[in-house]
């Protein structure tokens, strides 16, 4: 990207090297990164849990250990996943190692990237963020809070979350700069950690709006589009208003100052170039809300896209813009994410992790709160060592079901609060395609989506304690019926 449009810049590992020569602090960090998955290796292997899901687990804590200190850049890491994987022998041979790489959603992603760099490219996003700074009227307390309102309306238009923030992503990037917020700012941090979490939440209230939501429903069952709407619009609003609340408060300091005035720009109108993004950018939407009735995947409209926006005399970009300025680091990791998601149901090791956490008390022992206690903690585990959004779900809801039909709760909501749980969460980049697309950008650290993944985790127990268990018993779905 050209200089001045926000595109970060690579760097070394800053918590482990300074400059050519390692740190002690960084030396013990290095040790301890290599020293716990090599003792989850050599434990004996515990009862019902396979040899090859013990080494999963092992490389799991290697994934999160690198992925969360940012020891080494994330793509590298990705790759290093599954040399691990295959080395260790955890998964069969190397094509079961590269397995994500085949997953429509590596290519989903790869066409939304490229709809961002194409609406940035155009000056289409240089236009809207004109709009927004003006808005504002130098008040960053605005600015945030016309970004909050965008997420509910833009789920109409697109479902994606991943969609979304490619677009919103260089929007917003570009009005930082008109304001005069320099890169890693408060005010950059409120905003793209409201981009990071936030935004993700407003695509799960709908059935249709996304992976999270299609695959709770398709494990749980009998979900139809309104009654899923029912259950979870109370839970997730209320998660969309805490969430954007503790950000503000966690950078008040952010919203006392003003941005800088945006110059003068007369209104023109649209260029060809921002037409046909335009054009091409709606037409994707149209497919990707259409499809009850043509039935593809989402990654099909994304593609579609891709190839047009790269297609001589009728795209926006060329081949060497794109091979230069396309995020690839986001495809290694999210494609070695879904590889490890794999590995860890496939060899059983997340079932037997969520199932070992829910047993820890005898059930018959338990009241209704504590059996969601324990669903909740269970999550958050399992959450933390399952870096993709499906592979928790297929593991966790079907456990929690049956937790619920063995202590006479309601099977369907112990489903959806693991759901809640989970969706609501992002302990580091590689657990979201979209949280991917804001950490390129270089305003936030691994350390901080972290650190507020651990908030995320206590906000989203007390909306199911305090928000959905009500509401549900409410609206005539109790816990316990």
């Amino acid at each position: 990207m050209p200089a001045g449009r926000g595109q970060p810049t690579a760097t070394l590992p800053r918590a482990v090297f300074s400059g050519s020569a390692m740190t002690p602090r960084g030396l013990a960090r290095v040790l301890l990164v290599v020293a716990l998955p090599l003792v989850v290796l050599a434990l004996p292997t515990p009862t019902g849990l396979s040899v090859a899901g013990q080494r999963v687990l092992a490389v799991a804590v290697l994934a999160i250990a690198l992925w969360g200190t940012e020891m080494l850049p994330a793509a590298v890491t990705g790759m290093l996943v599954i040399l691990a994987l295959v080395l260790t022998g955890a998964v069969p041979g190397l094509r079961e190692g590269l397995a994500g790489f085949a997953e429509p959603i590596v290519y989903f992603l790869m066409g939304v990237l490229t709809i961002g760099l194409a609406v940035s490219h155009s000056g289409l996003a240089e236009r809207v963020a004109h709009v927004l700074v003006a808005r504002a009227g130098g008040r960053p307390r605005r600015l945030y809070g016309e970004l909050l309102l965008a997420f509910p309306l833009m789920t109409l238009m697109l479902p994606s979350a991943t969609t979304r923030t490619g677009i919103l992503v260089h929007v917003y990037d570009q009005a930082l700069e008109i304001g005069g917020v320099p890169r890693g700012a408060p005010l950059a941090k409120a905003i793209m950690l409201a981009l990071n979490s936030v935004n993700r939440l407003a695509s799960t209230i709908l059935l249709t709006g996304g992976i999270t939501p299609v695959v709770a429903a398709g494990l749980i069952g009998g979900m139809s589009w309104t009654r899923w709407l029912t259950l979870m619009s109370a839970p997730y609003v209320a998660l969309l208003a805490v969430a954007a609340a503790v950000i503000a408060i966690q950078y008040r300091g952010a919203f006392t100052g003003e941005l800088a005035a945006a110059p003068p720009r007369e209104r023109q109108p649209l260029t060809p170039i921002e037409w046909r993004t335009a054009l091409i950018t709606g037409g994707a939407a149209l497919l990707w809300l259409t499809d009850a009735w043509h039935h593809w995947h989402p990654a099909v409209p994304a593609l579609l896209a891709w190839g047009c926006l790269l297609l001589p005399r009728v795209g926006v970009l060329t081949w060497s813009r794109f091979e230069r300025e396309f995020g690839w680091a986001n495809i290694f990791v999210i494609a070695a994410s879904l590889s490890l998601a794999q590995a860890i149901s496939r060899s059983g090791a997340g079932a037997w992790l969520a199932s070992l956490l829910v047993h820890a008390t005898p059930m018959a022992e338990r009241s209704s709160l504590a059996v969601v206690g324990a669903l909740l903690v269970a999550s958050a585990v399992v959450r933390l060592l399952v870096p993709n959004i499906t592979g928790f779900l297929a593991t966790t809801i079907p456990v929690a079901m049956s937790i619920g039909t063995a202590t006479g709760l309601n099977p369907v909501l112990c489903g959806l609060l693991v759901t809640i749980a989970g969706d609501a969460v992002l302990y580091y980049p590689a657990q979201s395609a979209s949280s991917l697309v804001v950490y390129e950008r270089g305003h936030l650290t691994a350390g901080e989506i972290f650190r507020f993944g651990v908030w995320m985790t206590v906000l989203a127990a007390g909306v199911v304690l305090l928000v959905a268990l009500p509401y549900w018993a409410l609206i005539g779905e109790p816990l316990r019926p």
